[in-house]
């Protein structure tokens, strides 16, 4: 059986190593690398381990500047931009990724999730591979649509297929825009419908299936078993406006249209998994001033890494 295609939520991760209090790493001129260290450490464990056929990463290039800001400036108003050490540190993150033979991908318009969405909907129109998404967002579930579908937290050492988001939340992935729409996302600073609940939320779908059909049968709504269906239409009805966009929002995009050249016309053939190179990981991690015992140690890890020759890549 053939391996899936491996669409690595890059950002998550490089966020994940800045943030945790057990990653201290600095450069011979004090400047910190836990980020790039930690995303480093992460994605070499990961080729190690998967050995990926076909794999891409995508970055987050749009903080503060994307369509989903222009939209609802309070979008992710609740995060803080990338302070000089973390922006310069993200930039060293995807040209590592580019080294070790990994696909990267980032937009100043579109989100990282709309690049894997992409990603997914071209792979799937192309030849019909299993998905695996690596990350711990829950949002990316949307994007699940086989059986074999997964998302992948690495690091937490978890999978979720379809069938636990379905029993986790009651609902079927591809309607995790609609629930956020209507629960909202504080995370995300998604407004969602105020006094709606994931209950309420999950009653709702369950019945009308989409926000856009909900509002065509709002009338039917008091009919349903979940406390506060009684009162709900006029709610719904005040917040039709603001239930709309958060859907809109919570949308991961599958057909990105952002005019660059590396991602346009990109098909399988951009993705497979290429060969390190090791002299540009070497001198990449000089560069950044990464102290010489890490950086010979990642160099020592990477010796022997490289893609299975195509005619071997299956799942054993």
């Amino acid at each position: 059986m053939s391996r899936p295609v491996y669409l690595v939520d890059a950002s998550i991760y490089i966020f994940q190593a800045y943030f945790s209090p057990h990653l201290q790493i600095w450069s011979d001129d004090d400047r910190d690398l836990s980020a790039f260290y930690g995303f480093a450490q992460f994605l070499l464990r990961f080729l190690r381990q998967a050995r990926p056929v076909h794999i891409a990463a995508a970055f987050d290039e749009s903080l503060f500047c994307g369509f989903r800001h222009t939209l609802y400036p309070d979008y992710k108003s609740n995060r803080e931009l990338p302070d000089e050490d973390l922006a310069l540190q993200l930039n060293a993150c995807a040209e590592l990724a580019r080294l070790l033979g990994v696909a990267s991908y980032g937009s100043r318009v579109y989100e990282a999730d709309d690049i894997i969405g992409t990603l997914a909907t071209r792979m799937r129109q192309e030849f019909n591979p299993d998905v695996c998404i690596v990350s711990r967002d829950k949002d990316l579930a949307q994007l699940l649509r086989g059986e074999r579908d997964h998302l992948w937290d690495f690091s937490g050492n978890s999978r979720r297929f379809r069938k636990d988001i379905i029993q986790q939340y009651g609902i079927r992935p591809e309607q995790f825009p609609d629930y956020l729409g209507l629960v909202g996302d504080a995370v995300d600073s998604i407004p969602g419908v105020p006094g709606v609940g994931p209950v309420a939320a999950t009653c709702l779908l369950r019945h009308f299936e989409s926000i856009p059909l909900l509002y065509e049968h709002l009338d039917e709504v008091p009919q349903l078993s979940y406390r506060g269906a009684a009162k709900a239409p006029e709610l719904l009805r005040r917040h039709e406006a603001q239930a709309r966009l958060s859907r809109t929002l919570a949308t991961i995009v599958e057909d990105v249209t952002d005019p660059m050249e590396s991602f346009a016309t990109v098909n399988h053939t951009n993705i497979l998994w290429t060969t390190p190179e090791r002299d540009g990981v070497r001198d990449l991690l000089t560069r950044v001033g990464l102290e010489v015992p890490l950086r010979d140690r990642f160099l020592a890890l990477l010796d022997g890494l490289q893609p299975t020759p195509v005619m071997d890549r299956e799942d054993t």
